[in-house]
């Protein structure tokens, strides 16, 4: 019989579990996370658990926010299990359990704004750290500056004592903390965005000059901003995977994380009231994460771009699927090696051919089951940043862009809605009714997408070589499929 998660029947569970190894009563709330989903339970709070083993920096428990009203349902769930839950690290070798306890607190925000902004201005909260993914930084797709006219924006203007928005939290806590005389907190972003903890920076600066300039100067000469790279694989939970934690290991988990044993986790050293030492751990701090992040972007990031939309119009399901279509691993090993890695700079650290390597194993790894679809969630928002920068780049360099050019193909006949066979495509990306109208209308051309400024720059949309691969590769998916098409370009 499965044994309720909980701080009174963790000790029944079987010795093989890894459990917490520290008592959690003496854990403190230094960080405030707002966005505890998945991602942020297989990775920030990992590390801080590897910690809290080791007998250190107890102090720097976290204590999550859920502001959106679908956080009811991790609220309950983190509630009613203590605020503990099952990581199963899954991998060809076997599935490893192990309960996190580093997460102490949860707090939903709706109905409960101030107790949340009391939190945050509370001196022991050091750091406010965020994975609330790139739309809740408001920025215009456009134009690349803040974006006033969001509706949560305009709200939050009006009502700045019951906030909607991260930055409405934010600015709420930061402004207690200036009238009160006491130093701000640092805010982490832990986003999959180049440069996040700038792009946190310029956006609230925005924001703040709206509605307190003077809290604006404040916060521009106090606050920390440390950028950062993350990276662990983290798929969505299923009932499946519910079912498989209570099924194999005896543990009734209302929300278990799946993940996979790689983690990586790149910190620039910039804290206002101190950090935990990460690094003691396998996080890594300097002072420049700029290298790794467009490594992990332009490689990681842009493969998974790459293999996602050809294969999802070939019938697979899975990333995992897809890499064992050697079709497929040889697009993705092209892609890298002949139209990235020339552009990137040397990285600290880093071999490039191991880490390349390193990818491909990972995007192999059956056990996670990463799902396609959560791919295509990425892509009007993701190719701008994780495939278009490398077009670019070697355009003005003279250098390869055929694979790339290749993917954002891929990418518009995806975006037709129907794959090889005919079957309807579920695209979860928040832009697909809109690009699928587009593309429907286009007849069969790539241009109208091509003109979505949001997306391609009008210099990229009209430079000829670019333009013309992506029609050519777009008319011979259509007229040859995707196998045939797939093919020729990686043996061409």
């Amino acid at each position: 019989m499965a044994i309720k998660l909980n701080e009174i029947n963790i000790g029944l569970l079987s010795k093989d579990i890894k459990a917490p190894q520290y008592e959690r009563s003496k854990v403190g709330q230094g960080i405030v996370h707002i966005g505890v989903g998945g991602f942020h339970r297989a990775h920030q709070t990992v590390y801080t658990e590897d910690l809290f083993d080791q007998g250190e920096d107890l102090q720097w428990g976290f204590c999550g926010i859920g502001l959106l009203e679908h956080d009811i349902k991790m609220r309950d769930v983190m509630q009613a299990q203590n605020h503990l839950y099952t990581l199963l690290v899954r991998s060809v070798a076997g599935d490893v359990p192990r309960i996190v306890g580093s997460i102490v607190n949860y707090l939903f925000a709706p109905g409960n704004e101030n107790a949340v902004i009391e939190k945050m201005a509370d001196m022991e909260t050091k750091i406010v750290s965020l994975t609330i993914t790139e739309g809740g930084y408001y920025i215009h797709s456009g134009t690349g500056q803040f974006d006033s006219s969001h509706p949560d924006i305009q709200y939050d203007l009006e009502h700045s004592e019951k906030p909607k928005s991260s930055f409405g939290y934010l600015l709420a806590a930061l402004n207690l903390r200036r009238l009160r005389g006491q130093v701000p907190f640092t805010i982490m972003s832990c986003d999959n965005i180049q440069g996040n903890g700038s792009v946190a920076r310029k956006m609230l600066l925005s924001f703040a000059q709206l509605s307190n300039p003077e809290l604006a100067t404040w916060i521009a000469a106090n606050v920390a901003f440390p950028n950062s790279m993350v990276d662990r694989i983290t798929p969505a939970t299923t009932d499946e995977q519910r079912d498989l934690v209570r099924e194999k290991f005896g543990i009734d988990d209302g929300w278990p994380v799946m993940t996979e044993p790689f983690k990586q986790w790149v910190i620039e050293d910039h804290f206002t009231l101190g950090r935990p030492a990460w690094e003691k751990v396998g996080a890594q701090m300097t002072a420049d994460v700029l290298p790794y992040e467009v490594m992990k972007l332009r490689l990681l990031n842009a493969a998974h771009q790459a293999l996602c939309y050809v294969a999802i119009l070939l019938g697979y399901e899975f990333v995992h699927e897809a890499m064992g279509d050697a079709d497929i691993s040889k697009l993705v090993t092209l892609m890298m090696d002949v139209d990235v890695t020339p552009i990137l700079a040397e990285v600290p650290g880093v071999d490039l051919s191991a880490y390349k390597k390193t990818l491909i194993e990972r995007f192999a790894n059956p056990a996670i089951g990463d799902q396609l679809s959560r791919i295509g969630i990425y892509g009007s928002t993701g190719i701008p940043k994780f495939v278009l920068p490398s077009i670019e780049e070697q355009l003005r360099r003279g250098g390869s862009i055929k694979f790339l050019s290749f993917v954002i193909a891929s990418w518009i006949r995806y975006l037709d809605g129907k794959d090889e066979k005919g079957k309807t495509i579920t695209m979860k990306d928040p832009n697909a009714p809109k690009l699928h109208a587009i593309a429907i209308k286009s007849n069969k051309s790539a241009a109208p997408l091509l003109e979505l400024r949001e997306i391609f720059s009008e210099d990229l949309a009209n430079a000829p070589l670019f333009k013309n691969m992506v029609e050519k590769y777009l008319s011979d998916f259509y007229e040859k499929g995707a196998r045939a098409t797939l093919r020729e370009t990686i043996t061409g």
